[in-house]
């Protein structure tokens, strides 16, 4: 089975290195990398094409929502796939070395899976903070969010998942959710209780917005609400609106 590892990237020149150097040197040799460049100001492009055997994709347009990009990022660098996996990735995280084989692994014991999860080590002020497994202390209908570049998802699968998860509302909500809940309510969701992904954590990028219990925190997890019943809904799936709702909807007034 080929993996394909679909790079999503603006302005992180100088965690590129960190990234690509990370899947070199994979256990698994049967990979192709793709790296898409979202209309960076830095230099990016100057930095990856240093590297024998990525294909760069450069873009110029795009929108004023990073998710949106985000989106757009690993849809267009799955089109240009061959590979039978597709690993998704964003670049200033990186692999642990064996993570593309064991994920492989899975698929080809589990030919029945299509999406499958692993847990982030957080890097987060020199620190490594490996996550597992949660209470659903919140009683959400998600549960705990894997980091995009902790999801990988079988080739064939990614246009019914895509065709669900894609729409031009909900600019807060990335990838990461919308993909968790089409795997939870739609597919078969599936993890790996294993560390298998570095995810940084840094001040000034998108989840730092977010700390919890905080004015952006509740807007985004209001609108992520929002979101599930404008999904479920369209596919027909029957759900009661919980307390954390009505507490998520009742603190929006006052902010």
């Amino acid at each position: 089975m080929k993996a394909s590892i679909v790079i999503a990237n603006y302005n992180n020149s100088k965690y590129i290195d960190e990234c690509i150097e990370s899947l070199y040197n994979q256990t698994y040799k049967d990979l192709e990398i793709i790296f898409f460049d979202d209309n960076s100001h830095d230099n990016s492009i100057d930095v990856i094409k240093n590297y024998k055997n990525v294909k760069i994709i450069e873009n110029k347009n795009q929108t004023k929502f990073g998710s949106f990009n985000q989106m757009n990022a690993f849809i267009k660098g799955i089109r240009y796939s061959t590979g039978d996996i597709i690993f998704l990735l964003d670049s200033d995280d990186y692999y642990r070395q064996d993570k593309v084989e064991k994920i492989i692994n899975f698929f080809f014991k589990n030919k029945d899976e299509n999406i499958v999860f692993d847990y982030p080590i957080i890097k987060k002020n020199n620190k490594e903070l490996p996550q597992e497994k949660k209470i659903n202390f919140f009683k959400t209908y998600w549960g705990y969010i894997h980091p995009t570049s902790c999801i990988s998802i079988r080739k064939s699968s990614y246009e019914k998942l895509f065709s669900k998860i894609i729409d031009e509302k909900f600019p807060d909500i990335w990838l990461d959710f919308r993909i968790l809940l089409f795997s939870k309510y739609i597919d078969k969701y599936n993890v790996i209780n294993e560390n298998l992904t570095f995810y940084r954590q840094i001040e000034g990028n998108v989840s730092s917005k977010f700390k919890k219990f905080s004015m952006p925190w509740w807007k985004r997890r209001y609108e992520a609400h929002n979101y599930f019943f404008n999904f479920i809904k369209l596919n027909n799936i029957k759900k009661n609106k919980n307390l954390d709702f009505y507490i998520s909807k009742l603190i929006n007034k006052f902010l």
